[in-house]
């Protein structure tokens, strides 16, 4: 396990800086470079004409490569790194690339501070993979609050508890698995059978960090813990419902509901019994958001303190 006081501190680094587009420029942000990994994999071995068996155990291969290669470069650099004092602080770096919480407030902040609608749509665009360009304003308040709650899990609280658990090993083979999941790990024809792993696997993962994300997220909003309770089950995902739904409930705003995605409406659970949000509840969300940070620093901050040495 890492000391918790590292992973605080690799938090407030991404915090204060994130990872400047200027960077980025330069040299694309690492996930990027899993994004290429699984890409490769994919174009090469998720072949239509190779039986479904085999294009599942090559989606499993993928994953085993791409997770293990970044499980063993992490666990390696945190060996190497973790006996010095400039060594830990490169840790501290090292372990901010794998979270996302300025980077997630920035996106979701952009279409609260809008200035008109169609702006608003064009910002959640870029956080969401539903049709935006026919959403009223509650309609983007809704996918933005959604996109908040359900990456304050992926985002945030799963890579700490990774971290913190596999130390940056552990932090590198979850983004490794959760970015396999984003770009395979989906139900349509193509990706069913390659994908298969990747999915289960980015479940797995996240089972855990789901319901302390939701339990951050109703402590943070003072409420929401019934409506978290009763509704998260009713998301297609294992996961993602617990965080939306504590967010529903904290904010008392219905969440969910049919969406659109590429053309096609799907008729999706509804979280909470409020009305639908406004602009006004998605700022108030990420107050909630930012509330949920800092109480899981503070845990983290707790734990350090009374971490053996």
């Amino acid at each position: 396990m890492a000391d918790p006081l590292l992973v605080l501190g690799a938090a407030l680094v991404e915090g204060l800086v994130g990872y400047p587009d200027r960077l980025h420029r330069r040299l694309p942000h690492p996930v990027a470079w899993l994004g290429a990994g699984v890409g490769w994999c994919e174009r090469r071995w998720n072949d239509p004409a190779r039986p479904e068996r085999i294009r599942r155990l090559l989606g499993v291969l993928t994953v085993l490569l791409v997770a293990g290669g970044a499980a063993l470069v992490g666990g390696l650099l945190h060996h190497l790194l973790g006996e010095s004092y400039l060594g830990v602080l490169v840790l501290m770096i090292l372990g901010s690339l794998g979270l996302a919480a300025r980077s997630l407030y920035d996106h979701v902040a952009a279409v609260a501070k809008a200035a008109d609608l169609d702006a608003a749509r064009a910002a959640v665009g870029r956080i969401v993979g539903r049709d935006t360009d026919r959403l009223d304003e509650s309609g983007v308040a809704a996918a933005a609050l959604e996109s908040l709650a359900e990456s304050f899990c992926d985002g945030v609280v799963a890579p700490v508890f990774w971290f913190l658990l596999g130390g940056l090993g552990g932090l590198f083979a979850y983004k490794a698995v959760n970015t396999a999941d984003s770009l395979i790990g989906h139900r349509e024809e193509r990706w069913r059978a390659f994908g298969w792993f990747a999915a289960r696997t980015d479940d797995l993962m996240n089972w855990i960090p789901a319901r302390i994300a939701g339990a951050l997220v109703a402590l943070a909003a003072g409420g929401g813990w019934t409506t978290m309770f009763r509704d998260a089950r009713k998301h297609a995902s294992p996961n993602a419902g617990w965080p939306e739904a504590a967010m529903a409930g904290g904010l008392r705003v219905r969440l969910g509901g049919p969406a659109t995605y590429d053309g096609v409406a799907h008729d999706r659970p509804v979280f909470g019994d409020g009305p639908a949000p406004t602009t006004a509840d998605l700022k108030r969300g990420l107050g909630v958001y930012l509330r949920a940070c800092a109480i899981l620093a503070a845990m983290l901050l707790v734990g350090g303190l009374t971490w053996p040495r």
